[in-house]
C-alpha cells in the first residue's frame, strides 16, 4: 500500500472511530503535512482519494470538511470492505449453508484472473439482519491469496479476517447489479415467495496490487435491504 492511501485510511477510520458527522472541519492541509511527516502532494493525494470515495469535501478557502452522512439500515453499493460496517448497528448473522475448496469454473476463473487447475474457497451463506433473511451470498475466494477459511471465520466477517488475521489490503472493486425475481432456491432461503423482486449483485473485489481474489454472487431480500450510493460531480 502506498504512502496517501495508508494516511487516507487513517484518516478515514479517525473520522469512523469518533462518529464525525456531516459538515465537521478537519484539520488544515498545514497541520495535516505536519502530523504525517509527508509532503504536501503526498496528502493532496489522500485528501483527493478520500474525496472521491465521498468521506470528505473540500472548500477553497474554507478547509477540509466530513462528507459522509450514513442513513442506518442502508448499504453502500460502492463499499469495498463488505456491508458489515454500514449495518454495525444491527446483529449481523451467518448461516453457512456450504464452506469447500473446489475447481473454479470458467467464468469463476476468468473473473479472478487465475487458471482452472488452481483452488477456490467456495462460500455459501445467507446473511440475516436482527433475525431477519438479509441476502443470500456465493463467493468464490482465490486459495493461493486466502490460503484458509473455516466456519468460524465465515460465520463472523471474512473482510474483516483478511484485513485483519491476513494483513492484506483490499484495493478496488467492479460491482454488476441486476433487477431480477427470485428463483425457487433463492426465495426459499430468503424466506420469501419464488418470483418475488430482488437485487442481484455480482461483484470482484481487488487488492490494493491488482489481483482479484474474491468473485461474489448476492441476491438481496427486498423487504430488508436499502442501498445508497455516494457519487461526485465529475462522474456526470
Amino acid at each position: 500500500m502506498l504512502k496517501y492511501q495508508q494516511i487516507a485510511n487513517d484518516i478515514e477510520k479517525y473520522i469512523e472511530d469518533h462518529a464525525l458527522q456531516q459538515g465537521t472541519k478537519l484539520p488544515v492541509l498545514e497541520t495535516l503535512i505536519a502530523q504525517f511527516q509527508v509532503s504536501k502532494s503526498t496528502i493532496t493525494k489522500a485528501l483527493d482519494l478520500l474525496e472521491r470515495k465521498g468521506v470528505i469535501f473540500q472548500v477553497r478557502g474554507s478547509g477540509i470538511f466530513v462528507r459522509r452522512h450514513k442513513r442506518k439500515g442502508y448499504i453502500s453499493l460502492l463499499s469495498n470492505q463488505g456491508f458489515a460496517r454500514d449495518l454495525e448497528e444491527f446483529d449481523l448473522t451467518s448461516e453457512i449453508i456450504e464452506l469447500e475448496v473446489k475447481k473454479p469454473t470458467e467464468e469463476v476463473a476468468l473473473n479472478l484472473n487465475m487458471n482452472l487447475e488452481e483452488d477456490v474457497y467456495y462460500v455459501k451463506r445467507v446473511r440475516f439482519m436482527n433475525g431477519k433473511t438479509l441476502c443470500l451470498e456465493e463467493s468464490f475466494y482465490n486459495k493461493s491469496l486466502i490460503p484458509y477459511l473455516n466456519h468460524e471465520i465465515v460465520k463472523d466477517s471474512i473482510f474483516n479476517y483478511i484485513s485483519d488475521a491476513l494483513g492484506l489490503k483490499v484495493g478496488f472493486s467492479d460491482i454488476y447489479l441486476h433487477v431480477g425475481t427470485l428463483t425457487e432456491e433463492e426465495a426459499g432461503f430468503l424466506q420469501l415467495k419464488t418470483g418475488a423482486p430482488k437485487l442481484y449483485v455480482e461483484s470482484i473485489f481487488h487488492l490494493t496490487n491488482g489481483q482479484p481474489f474474491d468473485f461474489s454472487k448476492v441476491s438481496y431480500n427486498y423487504e430488508q435491504s436499502q442501498f445508497f450510493i455516494q457519487a461526485n460531480g465529475q462522474l456526470f
